[in-house]
């Protein structure tokens, strides 16, 4: 005969839930197996069940995201030495939500899903027998790399601090430098499964409502099931722009940088689990300007402005200008450097178009193994392709030496403006292939085409070439040349701006 099963009057067998947005139940036990059926019992699914005053209670965790010396001194001390005067729940709560300080955050969860959500970002949530709603509690303490100086835009002055992976981490070196009640921090989740915090960062009411409002709508048609890196963010903000090399959207490290675009009406992005920032919308010339650029002199800054453009040109068009020379124009010449180019080019088997797409590529393999190989055998990779590989190739006659040195001066030239890298990477094969076709007329088509494209690009509605195009004059004190301080901080009363554009409200660190 069966054994007839023990039910509790008022319970009844829980059901596998559908999914996380299942609200809690007032069944202490029906929640918890719940919380087992949606996460199929996984291995770090943290739950302490005891009383407190005789009330049934369970505390939900998730192993390795808690800090385990808090949990014991602020949430599980106070809980046991805590006396109702009757054991209700509601009495229970009562006390926690108004009497007990747990954790500096602490609010309510009524669904499965955010129960979820709360303990794998590092919280307690605390479920009461008898009350269909749970107390989450922050107890944070997951590992994570400490603030430290950001690889990529390394300056001689200003701070040496750059943004790590935690997203209140990185909040809080903004909000230490901007100490205004306009700052505004709005929190977005991304991602259907990773579920991702994410903040919108500016100035209330220096910021243009309507860039605000469009970011907001494109980050609300993303449809991802993990967003973990920026990067999976800028095709969705970038939706409406033209095909084009080039990006409207700037990634930054630096937190000062992020506070000098917020500044300015900007929008940035900060995502949890990254150290990349994103600025909305970002202007083609502050690719050429660093922080170190309004901490120098203004002349020598000038002289450092010039020298980015230089390198900028160069390494996109030195080699494809190099190979329609030498293929069409060689009358352009000195006649000594011809005839050491000719001399260099008989007995290599190749033409001039193919040896410079070859060293080319040789170069690119050689940057990418150095790059993902671990830094002892990179350097090694680096010698031997710089050193060996290309001294070899010479010898062996599959290139000229000519082009070796040209292949040198764009490879440096491109780390001039490292954020700009991979288009003109791309860029430079294609002006090598229009050179090789087509000679200087080729070049001069290429880069005409190139910069119609580029002043076609807007990002929410900002042109990526202001303020040059459309010329703005007074913007222009900072983009051909950067007045000194005690004009670069005035404000102008009455100035048509374009949204998002920089503008005269303060003068950033790195606008």
């Amino acid at each position: 005969m069966k054994q007839k099963e023990r039910t509790v009057p008022g319970y009844r067998a829980p059901q596998p839930p559908e999914g996380e947005n299942i609200p809690l139940s007032k069944h202490l036990q029906r929640n918890l197996e719940y919380l087992r059926a949606a996460s199929h019992n996984t291995a770090d699914l943290v739950i302490r069940e005891f009383e407190v005053s005789s009330v049934p209670v369970a505390l939900v965790l998730c192993e390795g995201m808690f800090n385990l010396v808090a949990l014991g001194q602020n949430v599980l001390a106070p809980l046991t030495e805590l006396k109702l005067k009757r054991p209700d729940p509601e009495e229970l709560l009562e006390q926690v939500r108004r009497s007990l300080v747990l954790a500096v955050d602490q609010g309510e969860v009524a669904t499965v899903g955010e129960v979820f959500r709360f303990i794998m970002s590092g919280f307690g949530v605390l479920l009461v027998d008898g009350a269909d709603c749970g107390i989450r509690l922050a107890l944070q303490g997951f590992s994570f790399r400490s603030v430290s100086e950001p690889s990529g835009e390394v300056n001689l002055r200003g701070s040496r601090e750059g943004f790590t992976e935690p997203l209140r981490i990185n909040m809080s070196m903004i909000r230490r430098r901007i100490k205004s009640s306009a700052l505004r921090f709005e929190m977005v989740t991304l991602g259907t499964q990773s579920k991702t915090d994410a903040f919108l960062v500016y100035l209330n009411g220096v910021v243009s409502p309507r860039l605000l409002e469009e970011i907001k709508q494109n980050l609300k048609k993303i449809k991802l099931e993990q967003v973990l890196d920026t990067g999976y963010l800028q095709p969705f903000l970038e939706k409406r722009r033209p095909l084009s090399f080039f990006s409207g959207i700037g990634i930054t490290e630096r937190p000062d940088t992020a506070c000098a675009k917020i500044s300015e009406g900007r929008v940035v992005i900060l995502l949890d689990g990254t150290p990349m920032a994103l600025v909305l919308p970002y202007l083609f010339s502050e690719h050429f300007q660093s922080f170190d650029d309004y901490a120098l002199r203004p002349y020598y800054a000038l002289f450092i402005l010039c020298l980015k453009y230089f390198s900028f040109f160069m390494t996109i068009l030195l080699p494809g200008s190099y190979v329609a020379i030498g293929t069409f124009h060689p009358q352009l010449l000195p006649r000594e450097l011809l005839y050491n180019i000719t001399a260099s080019m008989q007995p290599t088997p190749f033409s001039l178009m193919t040896e410079a797409i070859l060293i080319h590529l040789f170069y690119e393999v050689m940057r990418e193994a150095g790059l993902r190989l671990p830094r002892p055998v990179g350097h090694a990779v680096s010698i031997a392709g710089g050193l060996v590989i290309g001294d070899v190739a010479v010898k062996a006659g599959l290139i000229g030496t000519p082009l070796v040195l040209v292949v040198a001066l764009t490879a440096i030239s491109a780390f001039v403006v490292p954020t700009l890298y991979e288009p003109v990477t791309v860029l430079r094969f294609l002006f090598i292939l229009a050179g090789g076709w087509w000679g200087l007329f080729g070049i001069g088509l290429g880069f005409a085409l190139v910069l119609c494209n580029l002043c076609a690009l807007t990002v929410a509605h900002a042109p990526v070439t202001a303020p040059g195009s459309p010329l703005r004059l007074f913007s222009l004190r900072d983009m051909l040349y950067r007045q000194s301080w005690t004009k670069l901080g005035r404000r102008m009363m009455e100035v048509d701006r374009v949204p998002g554009a920089p503008g005269p409200q303060t003068k950033g660190a790195d606008s």
